[in-house]
């Protein structure tokens, strides 16, 4: 059985390289590690989650809102990145709320009635946390006026720019590689605030992958993590370090859907 490996969640073009670089960093520390058969080369899928329910699956990162959900009998965490990016906290991160630099917004508040653009439902940096965010706002279960669904953060803040949108949140590490490689998408658009902290987007490899390949792969992760040859690919993409997580980290996740359910706000609307 050929085993397959795909880092599809900050695939951007200005990066791709770094992503390459960074998967044969990973490739090489897995096989040091004495795991047999790792790819040469990540598998670009369409749809980018296809991998994440395929047998082949060897490692793979995720959203912390799959995991809890959709994939949740699919995929195991297996480590976190530490972000250097401002504001982010260990493997916490966050979402910047984006407006147009000519909004008239000073806060969240100020937005009721507004258009809200996000990426997807499944979205944990995109609609769960923001979602959390605006629930204390709403009344009679709604605050946006409208609400697009789009497919992707960076249409979102296109829409946002063009004025089609008013609102929309963007995952931290998102935001900060697309102003460093694209940053005339930015270009018109400020942050209004940021939304509350939760655990990054975890790596991750099958559910039914045994306690030895886990330990392995994990190993394998914090040696890429800190080995000097890959300082660059770690730079260009943010990467401080990589942590070991537990599924229970995600928790958090749950408890923002949680909260705001019991708010009356069990959607953006």
């Amino acid at each position: 059985m050929e085993r397959i490996a795909s880092l599809p969640m900050y695939d951007l073009p200005g990066v791709r390289w770094a992503t390459e670089a960074w998967w044969a960093g990973l490739a090489a520390a897995f096989t040091a590690e004495g795991i047999r058969d790792v790819p040469d080369r990540l598998t670009i899928a369409d749809p980018y989650h296809a991998p994440w329910r395929d047998p082949c699956l060897l490692f793979t990162q995720t959203c912390g809102y799959p995991l809890t959900h959709g994939f949740a009998r699919d995929l195991q965490p297996l480590a976190a990145i530490r972000w250097a990016i401002s504001g982010c906290e260990g493997t916490d991160y966050f979402s910047p709320i984006i407006v147009r630099a000519d909004s008239p917004a000073r806060d969240l508040a100020d937005l009721r009635g507004s258009r809200c653009a996000f990426n997807s439902r499944d979205s944990q940096s995109g609609y769960n946390t923001l979602r959390h965010a605006v629930a204390p706002l709403a009344r009679d279960g709604r605050f946006f006026g409208a609400v697009i669904a789009t497919g992707g953060h960076r249409t979102s803040m296109a829409l946002v720019k063009a004025g089609k949108a008013d609102v929309c949140a963007v995952d931290v590490a998102t935001h900060a590689l697309v102003g460093a490689t694209m940053p005339e998408i930015l270009d018109g658009l400020r942050v209004l605030g940021r939304t509350a902290p939760a655990p990054g987007l975890p790596y991750a490899t099958r559910v039914e992958a045994d306690a030895d390949m886990v330990h392995r792969l994990r190993a394998g992760l914090v040696r890429a993590g800190a080995d000097p040859s890959l300082g660059q690919a770690r730079a260009a993409l943010f990467i401080a370090g990589v942590e070991p997580i537990e599924r229970a980290a995600y928790d958090r996740v749950n408890a923002m859907e949680v909260e705001a359910r019991r708010l009356g706000y069990p959607e953006l609307a």
